[in-house]
């Protein structure tokens, strides 16, 4: 087996329209076309892909609510991490800084899946 490339990661959500609002509104994501039968949404952020998949059943939440980054998450970089903290703290998203020490943070979409912001 060659593994060549990361196509996409699946997220599981309760409230698509609230996921949505997260998702475009506070990361800045734009949302891209897919036809599918079933309710989600599908992103792309240099051709790597994020679904958001409808799941009324979802359990979310931390394995380890004292450190987010030893959770199950997606890491996004980004060009200013002070801009993005600024953006989530004005959107009261919850966020912790990363314990490492390096320029990295955390928040949570609305069903508590992790998402990891670090300044590269």
């Amino acid at each position: 087996m060659n593994i060549t490339r990361c196509l996409h990661v699946a997220l599981l959500v309760s409230d698509l329209e609230r996921s949505q609002h997260f998702y475009e509104s506070v990361l800045g994501l734009e949302k891209i076309d897919r036809d599918l039968r079933f309710p989600g949404a599908w992103y792309e952020v240099a051709g790597f892909q994020i679904h958001l998949m409808v799941a009324s059943n979802s359990q979310g939440g931390l394995d380890n609510p004292e450190k987010w980054g030893r959770n199950r998450h997606i890491a996004f970089s980004v060009a200013s991490l002070e801009a993005a903290k600024e953006r989530l703290l004005a959107q009261n998203c919850p966020l912790q800084m990363s314990a490492s020490g390096r320029a990295a943070l955390f928040t949570q979409d609305p069903d508590g899946n992790v998402i990891e912001l670090g300044e590269l």
